[in-house]
């Protein structure tokens, strides 16, 4: 799958995304080293701390479905569904990738006009918690 094929889908999670209170709506597609993809959006709560992010949406999915092994996501984000920007994942949701993904993982940020740019892992969240430090 290409980075392309992987940020419309992308997108397309996006239009899913639950916000009534901020308008932001994200969306995430993960792609798995099987090749399957998982889509995730943004849930909002009224408390906002039980909020969910489109990154970590995906990646729950996925592990449910008892995937544990992953080459890249897409993300893409803007206010009322548009793509303003570049949304990077928040730290939690970089933790988490941190918690399955190793080093190399590809993170594309998806802007306006198509515009990818693209991110290891590493790049993203160089001094990170790993499960190797634990077990």
């Amino acid at each position: 799958m290409t980075p392309e094929q992987l940020a419309d889908l992308a997108k397309e999670a996006m239009t899913h995304a639950y916000v009534p209170y901020s308008g932001y709506k994200v969306g995430a597609a993960l792609l798995c080293a099987d090749g399957s993809v998982y889509q995730g959006c943004n849930i909002e709560n009224a408390s906002y701390t039980p909020t969910v992010c489109a990154e970590r949406t995906a990646f729950f999915k996925a592990v449910y479905d008892g995937k544990r092994e992953f080459s890249a996501i897409a993300v893409c984000g803007g206010k009322d569904g548009q793509i303003t920007g570049f949304f990077p994942p928040c730290g939690v949701c970089r933790q988490v990738m941190s918690e399955f993904c190793k080093s190399d993982f590809l993170v594309y940020l998806v802007g306006a006009g198509d515009t990818l740019k693209t991110f290891t892992l590493e790049q993203m969240l160089p001094l990170r918690f790993t499960s190797e430090e634990f077990m």
